[in-house]
């Protein structure tokens, strides 16, 4: 009788969480509002990298505190994001982000990683990309010196030679297989997977669902541990069901006013709720622009620091010149601002919605 595929990795190490009952709030119903994970650039320190370089991941030892680390690492998510990671972790589940470049999809991996002190192994996806970029490949060069030094020798047993060359020390694993062999369960990111077409997403399926590789030559290699696994996604195609089935789902959209000026005050904690408010303000007005390259939350960010270095918190239509590098990333939105009033009506816009989430804020 064959064997259960996943009974030979019941024992492995897998992502290291245990479960406690949490009220998802007084209510004990799920949010109705849309997922929205949002994050803050944060710069580790020398003993910060080492822990994350492999030392040992942290358990999270209950859903509260899943939500606690991330927003430690400079990520907001709601109870959906975090209830979501914390499942997919316990459970040996993918992660399927999908929504707008920029919304803070791939940062989610990072936050993880950070959360739980674990090595992120990143397989950045695009048009073209081959099994060998992804699992790996023989290291010819080092099988050829192999060979040189064994014919040198008086007697060279052909069919043994063969086989040594064939061996996993003479191969160079990429992501996919790095993820499967860290003692402790690692972070998989698997980033825009919306870019490759359905055969390579096919190459995964025998990594999501009994993890492990099949690869020529070299034979099925198991996994030693069990990573996170998170795939992205930026729409540009349809991911195939296969995937999906095997995944749990989040939609990541840009954040609102209210968070993205959360994420700000992060970055700015010297700066005045007013200016927090602001930034966001000016983010949702860019984004309602139909610019050709929108804000990312990230470059929102980068922005809020301009006016602490110049010592002011005021955005202005006179600062228009000063802040356009900052604001437009083509030469087509670069002439949209420059139009008559064009600067203008975007300041206006970016205060009635500043003024609206300050009236919401103190209802």
């Amino acid at each position: 009788m064959a064997s259960d595929p996943q009974s030979s990795h019941r024992q492995l190490p897998s992502w290291p969480v245990s479960i406690e009952h949490q009220n998802f709030g007084q209510t004990g119903r799920w949010p109705g509002n849309l997922t929205e994970i949002s994050f803050r650039v944060t710069l580790l320190t020398r003993r910060e990298r080492k822990m994350v370089s492999g030392a040992g991941a942290r358990v999270f030892r209950s859903l509260a505190e899943v939500g606690e680390q991330l927003r430690s690492t400079g990520c907001i998510a709601d109870s959906i994001a975090t209830t979501t990671v914390y499942l997919a972790a316990k459970l040996q589940k993918p992660l399927l982000l999908e929504g707008p470049a920029g919304s803070g999809k791939t940062q989610l991996a990072y936050a993880v990683a950070g959360a739980a002190l674990a090595v992120v192994e990143r397989l950045q996806c695009y048009e073209g990309i081959n099994e060998e970029k992804a699992i790996g490949k023989f290291d010819e060069p080092l099988q050829r010196l192999c060979v040189d030094l064994k014919a040198k020798s008086t007697s060279v047993d052909w069919e043994s030679l063969q086989a040594e060359l064939h061996d996993q020390r003479f191969f160079r694993a990429g992501p996919l297989l790095r993820a499967l062999q860290h003692e402790n369960p690692c972070v998989l990111l698997i980033a825009e997977l919306d870019k490759v077409d359905h055969a390579f997403e096919a190459l995964l399926l025998e990594l999501l669902s009994v993890w492990q590789l099949s690869i020529p030559k070299l034979g099925t290699l198991k996994a030693r541990s069990i990573p996170f696994v998170v795939l992205t996604s930026n729409e540009e195609r349809r991911i195939g069901d296969p995937l999906r089935r095997r995944s749990f789902y989040l939609r990541v959209e840009h954040p609102t006013a209210e968070r993205e000026a959360e994420i700000v005050a992060l970055r700015t904690p010297d700066s005045t709720h007013e200016f927090h408010a602001g930034m966001a303000g000016l983010a949702k007005a860019l984004r309602g622009w139909s610019l050709e390259k929108p804000p990312l939350v990230s470059e929102i960010l980068d922005l809020a620091q301009a006016p602490k270095v110049l010592r002011t918190e005021q955005i202005t239509a006179e600062t228009r010149d000063i802040l356009l590098p900052l604001l437009a990333k083509t030469e087509a939105d670069r002439r949209k601002l420059l139009l008559r009033d064009g600067f203008a009506s975007l300041i206006y816009d970016a205060q009635q919605y500043t003024a609206e989430a300050l009236r919401r804020g103190e209802a």
